[in-house]
C-alpha cells in the first residue's frame, strides 16, 4: 500500500470513518471541501480567459488547486511520529472526504416532499443537488434526478473515495475527492468551461475508471434475485457505452437495472434540452424509488466494508 498502512489497519480505519460520517455528518462550519470549492472558484475566475492557452491554464489551475493540498495532507500524516496519531490522521482525512450521510440528507427529503405531493418543495430540494433545470419538473423527472445523483455520487462520494483510501491512505482519498470536485465544477461542456475544464474532466475519468466499474459490479451483486442481477448486468453492458461519461454510465445503468426502473432520458441543462439515453429496464422511477436507491448505496457501502474486513482477517490469519 502506498500509505504504508497494513490492510488490517486500513479496514479498521475505513469502518471508523464511515461510522463517523454516518453519526456526525458533514462539518457544519469550515468544511475543507467547501473551502476547496471556494479556492477552485477563485482560480477559475482568475485563470479562465479566452485565448489559445485556455486548456493549459486549466491544467495549471488543476495543479495549483490539487497538488499543494495533497502534499500538505501527506506531510501532515508523515510528520506525526506515533503510529496511532498517523492512523487517526488517515481516518480523519477519509472522514472529511466521505459524503455518505450527505447523500442521505440531501435526497431523502426529496422523497418525503414527493410523498406529500409537494412538488414546489421537491423542485427546490432537487435544485440543490443537480445542475439540471427543475423549475417545472414533474415527479418522474425529479425522481430521476435524485436517483441518478444517488447512484453516481455513491461512487464519487463513497466508493471511489474508499478505493483511493485503500491505495494511498488519507492523502489518496483527499486527492480523489478534490479531483472529483473540480470535475463537478469545471467539467461542463459550456463555451466557458469546455477547454478550461477539459483536463479536470479527463483526470477525474482516469481516477474513477476502476472505482466506477467496481461500483457497477457491486450494484449487480446486490440486485434482488438472479433475474435482477442479470438485468443489472445487461443494462450495464448494453446501455453504459451510449452515455457521455465513461464512468457515470456504468454506475447509473447497473444501478437502474438493479432497481428495476427506468432512468435517464431528456433533461434541461443550462437552458438546453439534452436527449440522454434511457437507463435501466422497467417502469419510470417514482418517489419511493429514491429511498430504494439510497438503500442500494448504503448496502453497497456495507458490502465494501465487509469485504475489506474479511480480506484483512484472512491476511492476518495467513501471516499468523
Amino acid at each position: 500500500m502506498l500509505s504504508g498502512l497494513s490492510f488490517s489497519t486500513i479496514a479498521v480505519l475505513m469502518v471508523a470513518a464511515v461510522l463517523l460520517d454516518l453519526w456526525w455528518g458533514e462539518v457544519r462550519r469550515w468544511h475543507p471541501l467547501v473551502g476547496f470549492g471556494n479556492l477552485a472558484m477563485a482560480l477559475e475566475r482568475r485563470l479562465n480567459r479566452e485565448g489559445p492557452l485556455r486548456f493549459l491554464r486549466g491544467v495549471l489551475a488543476w495543479m495549483l488547486a490539487v497538488l499543494p493540498l495533497t502534499a500538505l495532507a501527506a506531510l501532515l500524516v508523515h510528520a506525526l511520529a506515533m503510529p496511532l496519531a498517523q492512523s487517526v490522521a488517515h481516518a480523519l482525512l477519509l472522514y472529511f472526504a466521505l459524503g455518505l450521510r450527505s447523500l442521505r440528507d440531501h435526497n431523502l427529503p426529496i422523497a418525503d416532499a414527493l410523498a406529500r405531493n409537494d412538488l414546489p418543495d421537491a423542485r427546490r430540494l432537487t435544485s440543490y443537488i443537480v445542475s439540471r433545470d427543475t423549475t417545472s419538473a414533474s415527479e418522474i423527472e425529479l425522481t430521476r434526478a435524485s436517483a441518478e445523483s444517488l447512484l453516481e455520487n455513491g461512487n464519487d462520494a463513497v466508493f471511489g473515495t474508499l478505493f483511493w483510501f485503500i491505495v494511498a491512505g488519507g492523502p489518496g482519498a483527499v486527492l480523489f475527492r478534490m479531483a472529483n470536485t473540480l470535475d463537478a465544477m469545471w467539467g461542463y461542456r459550456t463555451p466557458r468551461l469546455l477547454q478550461f475544464g477539459c483536463a479536470a474532466a479527463r483526470i477525474d475519468d482516469a481516477l474513477n475508471y476502476i472505482p466506477a466499474r467496481l461500483t457497477a459490479l457491486s450494484y449487480v451483486l446486490l440486485a434482488p434475485g438472479l433475474q435482477g442481477k442479470r438485468r443489472a448486468w445487461q443494462c450495464w453492458r448494453a446501455q453504459a457505452p451510449a452515455w457521455d461519461s465513461p464512468n457515470a454510465g456504468p454506475t447509473m445503468a447497473s444501478g437502474a437495472g438493479a432497481l428495476g426502473v427506468q432512468l435517464g432520458g431528456a433533461a434541461i441543462y443550462h437552458g438546453q434540452l439534452e436527449h440522454r439515453p434511457v437507463l435501466g429496464d422497467g417502469p419510470p422511477a417514482t418517489g419511493a424509488d429514491i429511498n430504494r436507491a439510497w438503500l442500494l448505496v448504503a448496502r453497497t457501502t456495507a458490502l465494501w466494508l465487509a469485504i475489506a474486513c474479511t480480506v484483512a482477517a484472512i491476511m492476518e490469519y495467513t501471516h499468523a
